[in-house]
């Protein structure tokens, strides 16, 4: 019976990864495609006459230079802005000894059953009343904290050992340097884990940009490629494409580069004693 479970599980897993490529793959098709390849009859795995064109006319004329450079200050500062202020409450709710602490980590659980999009018109409404609208701020402040983060790095603080706090505490370390000398550094999975989603998500946010950047040079990679592809005349689908491929690399990168601390992280499995 194993025998049989095993290449079955590998035919699972293969037709799965292929289900969940072939968009990237088609999407790198149509981007090297001549436009009469974009559309045809029968099979064709790659393009007769392949080019790298479009790539050339989605850098210029998408803006998409310009718009990965505001896209990386952006989600950068966010991360920072998170990391300040999530390390530290995930801290004090995973080891600190209060009565409230259980009643703040319960809050926490209910704002993250609260979607994003619920918020978005009374943070618009507030940021344009204060003059911060169409501003670099108004893409960054509003995510200056995040309840997934304080949660996620919360549950990997929660897994280091109390004899190993107590001994920090018998040294003289106060709760600042016990964070930053002990905490921290046996968190860091979880803490690697909530910055590669954090710049995911943010790098791929297109509804808050949409809603509060009406300059082109605040213009984030999404937003960037749906002003071009409003722009195309005739909808210019292999640059569109070419445009979606180079947006998309960086955070491929990211991910190649960091998937064993994000693996560890969301799995909380690096603590030890």
């Amino acid at each position: 019976m194993t025998r049989i479970r095993r290449p079955a599980r590998w035919v699972f897993v293969t037709l799965a990864l292929v289900l969940a490529m072939f968009p990237f793959y088609w999407m790198l098709r149509t981007s090297i495609a001549p436009a009469d390849e974009i559309f045809f009859d029968g099979l064709s795995l790659l393009p007769q006459n392949p080019s790298l064109e479009a790539y050339g006319r989605a850098w210029a004329d998408g803006n998409i230079g310009h718009a990965m450079g505001v896209g990386l200050v952006v989600c950068l500062l966010i991360l920072a802005l998170q990391l300040v202020t999530c390390v530290p409450a995930a801290f004090v709710l995973a080891k600190a000894k209060r009565a409230w602490t259980g009643k703040v980590f319960a809050f926490v659980l209910v704002c993250l059953l609260v979607p994003s999009q619920v918020t978005m018109i009374p943070l618009f409404i507030g940021l344009n009343q204060v003059g911060l609208a169409d501003t670099l701020a108004a893409l960054v402040l509003p995510f200056s904290t995040s309840v997934l983060g304080i949660f996620m790095i919360r549950q990997q603080m929660m897994a280091i050992p109390t004899p190993l706090m107590e001994a920090a505490e018998m040294d003289g370390l106060g709760p600042v340097r016990t964070l930053f000398s002990v905490a921290i550094p046996m968190a860091r999975p979880g803490i690697a884990a909530f910055s590669v989603y954090s710049i995911f998500v943010h790098w791929n946010d297109y509804m808050w940009p949409l809603l509060v950047a009406r300059s082109p040079d605040l213009a984030t990679p999404p937003l960037a490629l749906a002003i071009f592809q409003d722009a195309a005349t005739g909808f210019d689908y292999a640059a569109l494409a070419a445009g979606a491929a180079i947006v998309t690399l960086p955070i491929v990168l990211l991910f190649l580069i960091a998937q064993k601390q994000f693996v560890q992280g969301m799995s909380g499995t690096e603590v030890t004693g």
